[in-house]
């Protein structure tokens, strides 16, 4: 799915394991693309050649000079990526990642934190919503089924192991709802 330049949205709980499966899923990127990467701290360990690392910066003591994952990501756009991969989708950067996903950037991909895939794609509801833009929630869920491809929702056992639980596909609208298809 990665080679073929799919979408992906990593969903998880806290200490899931989200940021280590994006990590494998982003060695299987072609040599050959352009990446570029944003995260608050640098976790992401890309080994292609053609990866620029962008992080978020804090306010200064006087409270400004703060770099954010939204500016960064606005910012990628200008630096003609084949891929974004950002770390944790926060915020309303879900809906500038969303943008960047339909806008030619395919096989992008992010993580965000939920417990289901159907709470993943609420989530980012939400998180869009805190954009500020006023968006009616039926174009934000349009947004996100023409954006994104899969959610792999991985989880932790009661053993402590970590696991891929489900692969959901999203298939597109269906009314007012995003319709999402198990696939594994």
């Amino acid at each position: 799915c990665v080679e073929q330049g799919l979408n992906v949205i990593i969903s998880g709980g806290t200490g899931t394991g989200k940021t280590t499966l994006l990590n494998v899923l982003s060695s299987f990127i072609p040599a050959n693309e352009r990446i570029i990467t944003v995260e608050d701290a640098a976790e992401l360990q890309l080994k292609q050649d053609h990866v620029v690392r962008l992080e978020t910066r804090p306010a200064n003591m006087e409270g400004s000079g703060e770099v954010s994952i939204r500016d960064l990501i606005r910012n990628s756009l200008r630096m003609r990526p084949d891929r974004i991969i950002v770390g944790e989708c926060r915020d309303g950067a879900a809906l500038d990642m969303l943008s960047a996903m339909n806008t030619g950037h395919d096989g992008s991909m992010t993580t965000v934190h939920a417990n289901t895939p159907r709470e993943g794609i609420s989530r980012l509801e939400t998180l869009c919503l805190m954009a500020g833009m006023d968006l009616p929630v039926r174009a934000i869920r349009e947004q996100i089924a023409g954006a994104v491809n899969l959610i792999v929702q991985i989880g932790r056992l009661s053993d402590g192991s970590r696991k891929i639980k489900s692969i959901t596909e999203v298939v597109g609208m269906q009314g007012d709802t995003v319709t999402l298809q198990e696939v594994f």
